[in-house]
């Protein structure tokens, strides 16, 4: 959730109030003193604005001061005070050497009556002006009329007071001793909530020990007290637990009380600070109780994200407390959004295990037949169902007693899935299908049933794997291989697709004839349209030839969504599953040969059958009923199975390696190492999490040498292992000093370097600039703008730099995405003359896109997802010498690559081993602001002695993105040339 960032200096108010006059070209001062004293309210008013505008752009309107107090200070004009408010705290109130002027007892006087005006709006704007003065000079006499505010009849006046009595307590406490006391009175006495709380508050900080007294005798009550006296009462809590230790039963009940309030703010803040005080389980499981409950409530979706977040840290850190109220967690899966219901599944699996597994599966079973029923009903549907299906195939992953149910589930309604959903439904029956072989004859018979419902074309090369695996006994083999003819249709697939045209040529013909007679007789120009050419003739077309042609393509079409499955999808032009379909034919006879109880002619009989179907896939693939024809790699398998089905009888052991032992070798290899895969984020999770108990206490001010605690350089490794790349460097081996950029030359008057420190979405800037002149440099300043999605949250104040000396200026920049932004600027400075001022252009400050970016995990119908729908694209030539590229392999060539741009590698280990010239690679990185980076690697090196070739294809949402890391992969290019 976003969070508004408040003013950070008093002046900030009044500037963005008069901000849209600021383009008015301000007037020199003799104008400004002849509107201030002889103009209408209206001039003065707009005079008076540009001189606070004027201010606080550094401009000198010292020589107005005693014009706007004679002539603007006595007004009854309401605009004008207010105005005037912001005049006061923003004009210089000290001479040069340090003195209050003698014109602020001017200023204190208006004031004085201002306190005491009959209209009360004056009076509390007043008041909230005195938070902002610090001189005790000014103060001083108001204090008396202060108090009284105390008193009055209206609420507004007092509750302005009590900030008033607050502020000055903290800045100047001499001032006003009994402003506890006071305030404590007020309290008890008050009956207005907004003043309560504000009196609760200036307790909280400056007499705890009053404000604890006070909830002790209303710790009965605290929960039938307004929405804001409630929130002081939890801050007041938050602050003084640690303090009064004593009080924590006390404490604990007043925060149960609060977390059946009304406002969801307040329960909101209640189990932030449950937690805090007590870890017990029933603190624990109210305060999450909570926060579900929030989630469930709560319509804005950005509330609802941020309350998960929260829960997701209380089960991080109460590890199992919680477990027991995942089912109600899953009540949030009623929210529209996707992102929340994202949010909800990933707790939900983080809070899965044995007890309560089969009601979480149980209930994403309802979700997921809740979404099939309603169809498209509401938006992202189709998102949602996936989600759900990857979420089920994670917990049957991890908890294997489950995984029969959730595959009769998806086999029972993967005809009634979306192509993406049925996808990885079929992607997670594969998986169990190899990990469980007890489970491989009831899947075998139930994609057996649903095979000629299946219409996408990845899903049905899915099932053919399955099929042409692990249906093992001549019984399956033959249940299999009728259902594959069925969903084939009539053989030989050439001659039955001519036959069928001849057929409906020979109907469409015999249908014009009889439509023929009834046509009214019509001149040949009339019963022709005309068409111009491209070289501008006219040609003539017969409607009713146009007529027939059209309604034979229908025709054709609509018989094409009649056929069978498999034979449809030929006709599509889908000739990588033909290859698939000759694959399992293959495999299905190579099994059956095997067999014990085999038969000679029956095997000889599959055969001939199989040889027919894919001879009948090669024929289809290169005639006219296909609008793409078959290309070479899917002609040469095709052709490879059949020549495989000639040789068996000699070649049967090489045959049967290659076509069932290899393959299905090489799925179990991957699967495992997913499995590894898993099993190592998760030991680096809980290894983020665990403290060995004999590991060192490191402490960072006595460095990393030699002379430390032993274990301390274990841990430093292992916070570096929790780190980026670069921030785990930053924080155990580099110095500080590689940080440090130098912003000016060393002959300029001021030297000055800044060392850069990014904090998540923060950049700090700590600037030292030195006077390098004989000369005080007065009111010298640090201007900074940015270029990109970068913010300067305060600027800099001014200083007076003696000469040879040197000062510390600090500025915070915001970075709100994740694209390279630079920070440049100036140092302004007068002197050593009066009216002299020099400015010197600083160096640009660059902004590494490295510090926001994450190694992250996908799947692959995720990363496929994204890749199709980011629009921007970077392709980066990949090129290296002969001397690099024989120190380098394509492994480590790949290596550094991620090193370099802080991105995983998503293709499995197992599918990058072995020798091979060439190497193909995914990889995937996430933005600390939620952005996506997609890389696809193609490389070659097809000798040892020839250079690394190839490109890198970068993907994203944003141009920023694409662009800053196709230059760090160039800069890393170089680095190895």
């Amino acid at each position: 959730m976003a969070t508004a960032t408040a003013p950070t200096a008093p002046a900030d108010a009044c500037y963005m109030l008069i901000h849209p006059r600021l383009d008015v070209e301000t007037p020199n001062l003799q104008t400004l003193k002849r509107n201030l004293e002889r103009g209408t309210d209206d001039i003065k008013a707009e005079a008076l604005q540009q001189v606070i505008a004027g201010t606080l752009q550094g401009e000198n309107h010292d020589q107005l001061l005693m014009h706007i107090i004679r002539f603007v200070m006595p007004t009854r004009n309401k605009t004008l005070k207010k105005l005037l408010l912001l005049y006061w705290e923003v004009c210089p109130k000290y001479t040069a050497d340090g003195t209050l002027k003698q014109e602020t007892i001017l200023i204190c006087n208006a004031l004085r009556n201002d306190l005491q005006h009959p209209n009360e709006f004056i009076r509390g704007g007043t008041l909230r002006f005195l938070c902002k003065l610090r001189e005790a000079e000014i103060l001083e006499p108001l204090i008396g009329p202060t108090r009284d505010c105390l008193a009055h009849r209206h609420a507004y006046v007092r509750k302005n007071a009590v900030s008033a009595v607050s502020s000055i307590y903290r800045v100047l406490p001499q001032l006003i001793p009994d402003a506890p006391e006071l305030v404590s009175t007020f309290l008890v006495e008050e009956a207005d909530m907004t003043c309560r709380r504000n009196a609760l508050a200036m307790l909280t900080v400056c007499a705890p020990e009053m404000a604890v007294q006070w909830l002790r005798e209303n710790a009965q009550v605290v929960g039938g007290f307004e929405e804001l006296l409630q929130l002081a009462a939890v801050d007041l809590v938050r602050r003084v637990a640690r303090d009064f230790a004593s009080e924590k039963a006390m404490f604990v009940r007043c925060i149960f009380e609060l977390l059946g309030s009304p406002a969801n703010a307040v329960k909101y803040e209640a189990a932030s600070t449950l937690v805090v005080l007590s870890g017990s389980p029933a603190a624990v499981k109210a305060a999450a109780s909570c926060y579900i409950a929030l989630a469930t409530k709560v319509s804005d979706n950005n509330v609802r994200i941020a309350v998960l977040e929260r829960l997701d840290q209380l089960r991080a850190r109460h590890e199992g407390i919680i477990d027991d109220l995942v089912m109600d967690l899953l009540r949030v899966l009623s929210a529209p959004d996707l992102d929340v219901r994202r949010k909800a599944l990933g707790i939900v699996m983080k809070l899965t295990s044995q007890r309560n597994v089969g009601d979480i599966v149980a209930m994403l079973k309802q979700e997921l037949a809740k979404t099939v029923a309603d169809g498209g009903e509401y938006d992202k549907s189709a998102e949602y169902r996936l989600l759900l299906i990857q979420t089920i195939h994670s917990c049957a992953a991890q908890f294997p007693e489950v995984a029969a149910s959730v595959v009769e589930l998806f086999l029972d309604s993967i005809s009634e899935l979306g192509a993406s959903s049925a996808t990885d439904a079929i992607v997670f029956v594969r998986e169990v299908a190899e990990k469980f072989p007890a489970l491989r004859p009831g899947i075998i018979s139930r994609l057996v049933a649903s095979f000629l419902e299946l219409r996408a074309g990845k899903v049905m090369r899915g099932a053919l794997w399955i099929l042409g695996e692990y249906a093992a006994s001549p019984d399956e083999i033959r249940a299999v291989w009728t259902k594959l003819r069925e969903a084939i249709g009539e053989l030989p697939l050439l001659a039955a697709e001519q036959r069928e045209l001849e057929a409906a040529s020979a109907g469409a013909a015999e249908g014009t004839e009889r439509a023929e007679p009834r046509t009214p007789a019509a001149p040949a120009a009339a019963a022709a349209s005309r068409r111009v050419l491209p070289d501008g003739t006219y040609a003539t077309e017969s409607s009713l030839t146009a007529r027939a042609a059209s309604n034979n393509a229908a025709a054709a079409e609509l018989k094409l969504d009649t056929k069978p499955p498999l034979r449809a999808v030929l006709l599509h032009s889908d000739f990588f599953t033909g290859t698939v379909l000759a694959s399992t034919l293959t495999k299905l006879v190579l099994r059956f040969a095997q067999a014990d109880a085999a038969d000679a002619q029956q095997v000889n009989s599959l055969r001939a059958e199989a040889a027919l179907i894919m001879a009948g896939v090669i024929r289809i693939g290169q005639s006219p009923f296909v609008t793409t024809p078959i290309d070479e790699d899917s002609y040469d398998r095709v052709l490879a199975c059949i020549r495989a089905l000639e040789h068996m009888d000699e070649d049967a052991a090489a045959l049967s390696g290659a076509f069932i032992e290899d393959t299905q070798g090489a799925f179990a290899r991957l699967v495992r190492g997913e499995d590894r895969r898993a099993e190592e984020e998760e030991h680096k999770t809980s290894r983020a999490s665990a403290v060995q108990v004999d590991s060192g206490i490191e402490f960072r001010l006595l460095g990393h040498g030699a002379g430390g605690a032993t274990g301390a350089g274990d841990a430093a490794e292992d916070d570096a292992d929790l780190l980026s790349p670069g921030e785990g460097e930053g924080r155990t081996a580099v110095s500080k000093l590689d940080s440090v950029v130098q912003l000016t030359g060393f002959s300029d008057a001021v030297y000055a370097e800044a060392y850069v420190s990014v904090n998540q979405y923060d950049i700090m800037l700590d600037i030292m600039a030195v006077n390098q002149t004989a000369a005080t440099l007065r009111n010298l300043s640090v201007e900074f703008s940015t270029l990109g999605d970068l913010k300067l949250v305060e600027k800099p104040t001014t200083y007076n730099v003696a000469p040879y000396s040197f000062t510390s200026v600090k500025a915070s920049i915001k970075v709100s995405s994740t694209e390279t932004g630079v920070i440049f600027g100036t140092i302004v400075y007068d002197g050593p003359g009066v009216n002299d001022t020099h400015s010197i252009v600083l160096n640009d400050i660059h902004v590494d896109i490295m510090e926001y970016i994450r190694p992250g995990r996908c799947d692959e119908a995720q990363f496929h997802s994204m890749w199709t729908e980011f629009e921007w694209e970077n392709k980066v030539n990949m090129s290296t010498t002969r001397e690099a590229a024989e120190r380098l392999d394509l492994r480590a060539y790949l290596q550094h690559i991620m090193r370099a741009t802080n991105m995983a590698c998503l293709t499995p280990e197992n599918a990058l081993a072995g020798e091979c010239g060439f190497l193909s690679a995914n990889l995937y990185a996430r933005s600390i602001f939620g952005e996506d980076a997609l890389a696809n690697i193609s490389i070659e090196k097809p000798t040892d002695e020839s250079p690394i070739t190839g490109h890198i294809r970068i993907r994203a949402k944003t141009q920023g993105i694409a662009l800053s890391l196709g230059d760090k992969i160039s800069a890393a290019k170089v680095q190895l040339a």
